[in-house]
């Protein structure tokens, strides 16, 4: 199988000169909006999407030149794309943000008035859409979340367009930030890349979280009595989901601190993990929403000229380790897939 020309160069404008995408991500909007509430004590729906869109623009404006590029969604986004350095890429999110918790399954729906032709038109040099996804869900609600991805696959493989899967995974039945959870979290991550990269959905890239719970993993502060991974151990967890990810991938912060981040992509490299790069979002700019809400436009663009500028390096410094994309699509093309 070969890349399509339309797709190398989508990914070619989102990666470094070496193919590594050391990409900022922002389209963040309910988590945005809750970010926003508690640094504000102001009521969710009381934020307005003005202030948010400003709060993107700020941070694109900033941090770009630091970055690959961006992601945004088109919804208050936009007028930050507008605002990205040139050398800056731009992935746009097509995905309605959150789910409706009345239905079982957490199922995904598209952004309505939106296509991945419409999200070309708008400059974006791929498509990116979020999946939540539990390989322990019943048969029928699976088939709706493949059937799901399989057309958006279909749409822009039609626009020559490059398809981003972001995988969240999840359980039913458990706090994903919890303990349990953090035990199964290695197998379903793993389940989850071997079972998108199959040719049928047409995805390109993977974003994907780590495969272990960084706040579980041995460390200096968390003895190994008291950890659920040792640090071989995570870095084994580490080995078999890259092993089992036929497509390039990348690693999402998941809202952890830049300094978590940082350490989870330390052992991704001891690891020998394959993966291409990241898509990093809050780790990054997560603490610059106070400073705005408390202090305005100004002060955030002196933190995030100096804070934020630091968190971004910090991350960028991790991806010697990182391969580039072309490396998956060279294994693809010789029949590896």
């Amino acid at each position: 199988m070969r890349l399509s020309g339309g797709k190398q160069k989508g990914l070619a404008a989102l990666s470094t000169e070496r193919g590594i995408i050391a990409a900022l991500a922002i389209d963040q909007r309910s988590a945005l909006r809750k970010l926003f509430a508690r640094a504000s004590g102001q009521n969710e729906a009381d934020i307005s999407v003005e202030k948010m869109a400003e709060f993107k623009v700020h941070v694109s404006r900033v941090l770009t030149p630091h970055a690959s590029a961006i992601l945004l969604d088109p919804e208050f986004g936009l007028a930050a794309a507008g605002q990205r350095a040139k050398n800056a890429g731009l992935l746009l999110a097509y995905e309605k943000t959150g789910y409706d918790k009345a239905i079982p399954g957490r199922l995904p729906s598209t952004l309505d008035g939106f296509s991945a032709r419409r999200l070309q038109r708008e400059g974006a040099d791929a498509v990116k859409v979020l999946l939540y996804y539990s390989p322990s869900s019943t048969g029928e609600i699976n088939a709706k979340k493949y059937a799901w991805v399989e057309r958006i696959g279909e749409e822009c493989i039609a626009a020559d367009v490059p398809f981003f899967l972001e995988i969240v995974n999840y359980h039913d039945e458990m706090d994903e930030k919890g303990p349990e959870f953090a035990r199964i979290k290695p197998d379903a991550v793993t389940r989850a890349v071997e079972e998108f990269c199959n040719a049928r959905y047409g995805v390109d890239v993977i974003k994907v979280g780590v495969p272990v719970n960084m706040k579980y993993v041995e460390s200096g502060a968390l003895p190994l009595s008291r950890a659920i991974y040792s640090r071989a151990q995570a870095a084994a967890h580490f080995r078999r989901a890259s092993d089992a990810c036929k497509l390039p991938f990348i690693y999402l912060s998941e809202g952890v601190t830049n300094e978590t981040f940082g350490d989870a992509l330390s052992i991704a490299a001891e690891a020998g993990s394959a993966f291409s790069g990241v898509l990093c979002g809050r780790a990054t700019w997560q603490d610059g929403v106070g400073v705005f809400v408390k202090d305005g436009p100004n002060a955030l663009d002196v933190w995030l000229s100096d804070t934020g500028v630091k968190n971004i390096e910090n991350v960028n410094a991790r991806l010697a380790a990182a391969h580039p994309w072309q490396e998956k699509f060279e294994s693809i093309a010789e029949g590896k897939r």
